[in-house]
């Protein structure tokens, strides 16, 4: 019986799998369409009601694939624990949290069913190469995001030092510089604060080389994983 099923939810070999998957990967669309539509403010009562009925049938139908994979699954502790577990599981949770309570007390609650494109990845190939390609890559990302978080640092300190005898409102301290830091380190530069001083800006040149080369360091890792992954799953086939 628990092959069958497994079969169903998690092949696409028989025909009632390949409907299942397709049928799966419609009312997730639906739902983050519905959840994008709820949050124009001149709705008719109807059309809420409407909107709420389809969030009500998306949320039964993902509440009853979530529980089937946890019967099939070999080990249930680990994959409520896994990446697809604990996505499926908080692309249901907002609704049953929200049952008998006022969402407004509640919105953020409301952003996890987003969380719902994210199951789109178990259903898509391309999606689950780049899955592939971040979980084989992720002690270069995690050194890369720790290399990060330091330059971050560095140039929050840095900026302070030259700018706060100039601008005591933008850069009192190096916590209020950190804004300056990420926003140059990732090249976003709102104009909002910057530097005005010839060390300030001379220091924010440099930053800013820095700031491309660490835009594109991630990229370069996830582009080599990704063809390695894809290049894998060829000879494989």
């Amino acid at each position: 019986m628990k092959e069958k099923i497994r079969d169903v939810i998690d092949g696409n070999e028989t025909l009632l799998g390949r409907f299942v998957s397709f049928f799966i990967q419609f009312l997730i669309l639906l739902s983050i369409i519905t959840f994008s539509i709820e949050t124009i403010p001149t709705l008719k009562p109807q059309t809420r009601v409407i909107l709420r009925s389809i969030e009500f049938i998306c949320v039964m139908v993902f509440t009853i694939e979530y529980l089937l994979r946890i019967y099939v699954a070999e080990n249930k502790f680990k994959f409520i624990f896994s990446f697809f577990g604990i996505i499926d599981f908080l692309a249901i949770l907002p609704f049953y949290v929200a049952v008998g309570i006022d969402l407004r007390s509640l919105r953020a609650l409301r952003f996890l069913r987003l969380f719902r494109i994210l199951k789109l990845v178990r259903y898509n190939k391309a999606l689950n190469q780049f899955s592939r390609a971040i979980k084989s890559s992720k002690e270069q990302i995690f050194l890369f995001i720790f290399v990060t978080l330091i330059l971050i640092y560095f140039a929050a300190v840095g900026i302070y030092y030259f700018e706060n005898e100039a601008q005591p409102e933008h850069f009192s301290s190096i916590f209020d510089s950190l804004w300056w830091a990420i926003i140059t380190l990732t090249t976003v530069g709102y104009g909002d604060v910057y530097p005005i001083t010839v060390g300030g800006r001379v220091f924010t040149f440099f930053i800013l080389m820095i700031g491309l080369g660490i835009v594109a360091i991630p990229t370069g890792i996830i582009s080599s994983a990704l063809t390695t992954s894809v290049d894998k799953e060829n000879s494989e086939d």
